[in-house]
């Protein structure tokens, strides 16, 4: 996953979530009703649907641009290995 990825996908799935909520919600909410739910998920439970089309996204941007640059890799394989601390004595 690169910064592309991560940032498209956030959008997409944000924008869709939003977009989905307000539309039922505040400028159609006499169509708030499963007859019109896209798949009969309420405005209240899309975010599920978004979060996957946010994984969807992210996966085919990340793959379709470059990598991040070497040293960004290095430093976060540096900041997931602990670090020994020593005892504090009293």
């Amino acid at each position: 996953m690169n910064h592309l990825g991560a940032i498209a996908g956030m959008i997409c799935g944000m924008s869709f979530t939003s977009a989905y909520i307000i539309y039922f919600k505040f400028i159609s909410p006499e169509t708030n009703t499963a007859a019109h739910w896209l798949w009969g998920i309420s405005p209240e439970g899309i975010g599920g649907v978004g979060m996957l089309l946010n994984f969807g996204v992210a996966i085919v941007v990340s793959s379709l641009s470059r990598p991040p640059a070497q040293t960004v890799q290095n430093l976060v394989e540096e900041i997931r290995v602990p670090r020994k601390e020593e005892p504090i004595s009293p």
